[in-house]
């Protein structure tokens, strides 16, 4: 580092961090000792199904709107322009898609967990397949996501690195493990605007300090940072409108269409109409996060111009930089700095407390109630706390991994971006796809996970020997951090058109998850047919979405029969008040659903008919008055 004034906390910023810690930490308190006292494992990892739309949604914006991102966007912009901005495009679609496609499908068939729904549409193995891939994805990232900001803050401010990561890490575990998904939902509300705060902060003192934000603007266009429409199809570009705009709806899927930490949320939700609703708000909330990150990012440009604190030597990665950034600018105004920090560690505590609670959700759900004989709710409800306060731990212990990485951080970081679109391949395979059976499904998941794999470290590797190293990133996580995107290097050469291998490992990071649920559905497709497809009769009601059907609406009904799945999921998915592990079980003895189901369905005014549909299980099936 160069000889330059590093930047320290004056008393104020250390309270208002202080005063952040101990708010997070009061709401689950809040929640653990009021309403139903996390007695029950519906009310710990679901929230009594009782949520109301703008928390839910504040919250789905908060889980990945991590410490990296907050980070990573400004610096992307400082460096390579505006370009990156296209990315709000891919929003539209990335978050409509799942509102109308995969909300409807969870939400009725009454899911705890997003795996179940691979037991109802495949089998068990599939369904421990998945669980077990995304606790591998999440307990390396969350290592990942506690320790880089806690890293970048050490290396500016000189502020504890320990003890930052030491206090982020006990108090998520604290309030997680105590309040439930209640208080993280809450806590992800308060963070959230803790974080837009912090950003605004910086924006408008450094606009004002830089001369207007038409000066800045002005700079920025001087600067060739103002980038315009590249409608360059070339996939191997990293970032153009196609690879934004379209392979970014792909990252969007695998995070808020299939990911438990998102779906968890749909599923808190009173009612589908809620669930779906929340979804729409987020997208202009995406939108204003985005553009405050382009918009720091300008601010940025605006006052150091070419000359970098990377390049003077005052920082050593691009993370750093924006921290440096925003005490430079901060440093005469006592309690913004801090503020920052706050926005920034808010930023991590809704991501890993996020975490905490997805996994503690799924180990339970997925991994240890069907395996265990059945156990009674305040037993089950006292190993979920458990599962959650094990998890924080072990966050804090992937931390410490972390730290003895290096330069490696980067490539556990990318390692969430590869698991991502395999499971998003697995879910569309199932939802979209009748004929896909278990085994096509399995193959498919082990082939996009090893393609993924392959492509995510080989480009990872060629970059790192290549003959000029390429300038690499530290925090690549571009701004939603979209924990998807997470892939991360960047490069900056002028070296000849790759061919072969070469070419798919420079495959722009943005189409990673495109490809990657794309080989899963061939593949799976392939193997289905070999192995002897299934028929849309065979299967559960209500796990296929009939997409094809209504894509194909132009045939004839008795093709549209034979190709595709085409009965609508209003008729047979309704299946709200059934468990789906009775479903799943194929139990043949009598009605699976429960008289207090009837009750509240018969509350909202619906009407219930019980009817048994095909050899499953006596289903209920409502219709609307």
């Amino acid at each position: 580092m160069g000889d330059v004034v590093l930047m320290h906390f004056s008393t104020v910023d250390y309270v208002i961090f202080v005063v952040l810690l101990v708010a997070s930490a009061g709401i689950g308190l809040y929640y653990a000792f009021s309403g139903g006292r996390q007695r029950t494992t519906q009310e710990f990892l679901l929230a009594d199904r009782s949520m109301s739309c703008l928390p839910v949604s504040l919250s789905l914006l908060a889980t990945f709107q991590s410490a990296v991102a907050i980070l990573g966007a400004p610096s992307e912009i400082y460096t390579h322009g505006t370009q990156y901005w296209f990315l709000g495009c891919s929003y539209f679609l990335g978050l409509l898609i799942p509102a109308h496609i995969f909300i409807p499908v969870f939400y009725r068939l009454r899911l705890s967990s997003a795996y179940q729904y691979l037991e109802l549409r495949f089998s068990k193995s599939v369904r421990i397949c998945g669980t077990v891939t995304f606790i591998f994805q999440m307990v390396i990232y969350m290592g990942v996501v506690l320790y880089a900001p806690a890293l970048a803050l050490n290396a500016v401010t000189g502020f504890d690195l320990w003890g930052a990561v030491m206090a982020m890490g006990l108090v998520s575990t604290l309030y997680t493990a105590l309040g439930g998904l209640k208080a993280v939902i809450w806590t992800d509300v308060f963070q959230t605007i803790v974080m837009f705060a912090g950003q605004l902060a910086v924006i408008i003192v450094g606009t004002h300090q830089a001369g207007g934000i038409a000066e800045v603007w002005r700079k920025a266009q001087n600067g060739s940072r103002i980038s315009g429409l590249d409608l360059n199809p070339d996939p191997l570009e990293r970032h153009t409108f196609w690879t934004l705009g379209v392979g970014g709806i792909f990252l969007m899927l695998a995070l808020y269409g299939v990911n438990q930490a998102q779906v968890q949320r749909y599923l808190s939700s009173r009612t589908e109409k809620e669930a779906i609703m929340s979804c729409y708000v987020v997208f202009p909330c995406q939108q204003i996060v985005l553009t405050l990150g382009c918009l720091m990012g300008l601010v940025m440009y605006a006052r150091y111009g070419e000359e970098s604190p990377l390049d003077l030597g005052y920082v050593n990665s691009n993370d750093q930089m924006v921290l440096y950034f925003v005490m430079d600018v901060l440093r005469d105004l006592p309690g913004l700095p801090g503020l920052f920090v706050a926005c920034l560690f808010s930023g991590a505590l809704s991501t890993i407390s996020s975490a905490f609670n997805s996994l503690a959700t799924v180990t339970m759900e997925d991994l240890i109630k069907p395996h265990v004989r059945p156990m009674t709710e305040a037993r089950a409800t006292l190993l979920s706390k458990m599962l959650a306060l094990a998890y924080g731990l072990v966050c804090l212990a992937m931390a410490y991994v972390a730290s003895l990485m290096g330069s490696v951080l980067q490539a556990a970081l990318s390692i969430f971006g590869m698991v991502g679109g395999p499971l998003l391949g697995l879910f569309c395979l199932g939802m979209f796809f009748p004929w896909a059976n278990s085994t096509g499904a399995l193959v498919g998941l082990a082939s996009g996970l090893v393609m993924a794999f392959w492509i995510g470290i080989g480009s990872f590797v060629s970059q790192m020997s290549a003959s000029a190293p390429p300038v690499i990133n530290a925090t690549v996580i571009p701004d939603v951090g979209n924990m998807t995107t997470a892939v991360m290097t960047t490069f900056i050469t002028s070296k000849p058109r790759p061919s072969g291998v070469q070419a798919l490992y420079s495959l722009s990071y943005m189409w990673y998850s495109a490809h990657n649920s794309a080989t899963v559905v061939v593949v799976g497709l392939l193997v289905s047919f070999l192995t002897g497809p299934w028929k849309e009769k065979d299967l559960n009601p209500g796990t296929i979405y009939p997409v094809l059907g209504n894509l194909l609406f132009f045939l004839p009904q008795r093709y549209r029969e034979k190709l595709c799945c085409v009965t609508p999921l209003e008729d047979n998915s309704k299946v709200l008040d059934c468990q789906p592990y009775q479903m799943a079980q194929k139990e043949s003895n009598g009605v699976a659903c429960t008289k207090e189901g009837d009750k509240l369905r018969e509350e909202e005014g619906e009407k219930i008919t019980a009817q048994p549909t095909c050899s499953v299980a006596h289903t209920v099936q409502e219709t609307a008055l």
